[in-house]
């Protein structure tokens, strides 16, 4: 009887066919070609291996046939086929995507875009994971005016990676306008195969607004809620930083370009208290603040999905999370270098100006 050619595996080619084995991301068709190879090295002829994994011969003979031809790259993709190739246009579809909107709408789908092209939806799919397209995604974004933006951000990047001795720097913002909000019914508890639920509408029982100043070297923060976002509240909370702060320590705080940070008795004293110095961050670059990151972790773990029926209820949540995360604090360690940042920044500047033209 005529005996199926010998193949042969590198432990390089039997690691890698064993991993295409076990994807669960790969073409079945790899996986296949993957497992008849596997047992074509150990000896296996096809007839045995077609009944066990429930093939053609004939397709097993032509695997071998193709991996001793091409190797293991042949096996990587489908052999040349009959008939008339495929009539889709992926340069169209790329081209509509990134340049083009639909008719009735500001972002394509599968179905919108295989409509305009005459193919199937799938066909679509595949040209979009193929290039990296996903118009159903945006990301928000805005690029700062500030004629000082460099300026700025190297002084505030310079704090965070090298900070001053014998100082401290703290981060400092107001979190304003958060709402007491109660649901109108109770909801549903957390059970296997059900998730909580709470309802779609609320009621408001007034809001607060939350100072806080982050310590960039241990993570704590110093907090207190008031029930105004004006100069003398944030008056008040800068005596509750000089009164919680050590006596012999410089303050470096970073704070943005509200009218609040810059009001004439605000300046006043500032200059009572040399110890105290401001670094304002670029317009529109809130995100050189790092309180920031503490409020998106406070709003997600403690208020987006709390009840409160009333401010005071509201502002005792508030301060038991200050409570618990000052308790066990861990800071937030700024990595970007100043450098990379404004290159960024002005790739992104020319992607802008390309796109205008």
């Amino acid at each position: 009887m005529r005996r199926a050619p010998a193949i042969e595996l590198s432990e390089t080619q039997r690691l890698e066919l064993a991993t295409w084995t076990r994807s669960r991301t790969l073409p079945a068709r790899q996986v296949s070609r993957a497992q008849v190879l596997l047992r074509a090295a150990a000896g296996e002829e096809d007839i045995a291996i077609a009944a066990q994994l429930g093939c053609a011969r004939q397709r097993c003979a032509r695997i071998r046939q193709r991996f001793l031809a091409d190797g293991l790259e042949g096996m990587r993709r489908d052999a040349p086929r009959s008939g008339r190739p495929p009539q889709i246009d992926a340069k169209r579809i790329v081209t509509l995507t990134t340049t083009a909107t639909p008719d009735g709408a500001t972002d394509w789908s599968r179905a919108l875009m295989a409509k305009a092209t005459g193919v199937s939806e799938s066909s679509v799919g595949r040209v979009w994971r193929a290039n990296g397209l996903k118009p159903h995604q945006v990301v928000t974004f805005k690029l700062s005016r500030d004629p000082q933006f460099a300026e700025k951000l190297e002084a505030i990047v310079g704090l965070y990676l090298a900070p001053p001795e014998r100082a401290l720097v703290l981060c400092v913002d107001e979190k304003s306008q958060i709402q007491a909000l109660d649901r109108t019914q109770p909801g549903l508890p957390l059970r296997t195969g059900h998730r909580r639920t709470i309802t779609h509408d609320y009621k408001r029982h007034g809001t607060t607004t939350l100072f806080a100043a982050l310590n960039t070297l241990d993570g704590t923060v110093i907090g207190s809620c008031k029930p105004r976002h004006r100069h003398q509240e944030f008056l008040r909370f800068l005596d509750q930083i000089d009164t919680e702060t050590p006596s012999e320590l410089d303050l470096h705080l970073v704070v943005d370009n509200y009218a609040t940070h810059k009001h004439p008795k605000v300046k006043r004293w500032l200059k009572r208290h040399p110890r105290f110095h401001l670094h304002f961050t670029p317009t529109s670059a809130s995100w050189l603040n790092m309180v920031e990151r503490f409020f998106r972790d406070l709003t997600t773990r403690r208020i987006r999905n709390g009840i409160f029926t009333s401010v005071a209820q509201l502002e005792a949540a508030i301060a038991q999370y200050l409570c618990s995360h000052n308790a066990k604090p861990k800071p937030f360690i700024w990595t970007a270098k100043a450098t990379d940042i404004l290159a960024k920044v002005a790739r992104a500047k020319e992607a802008l100006l390309t796109s205008r033209d």
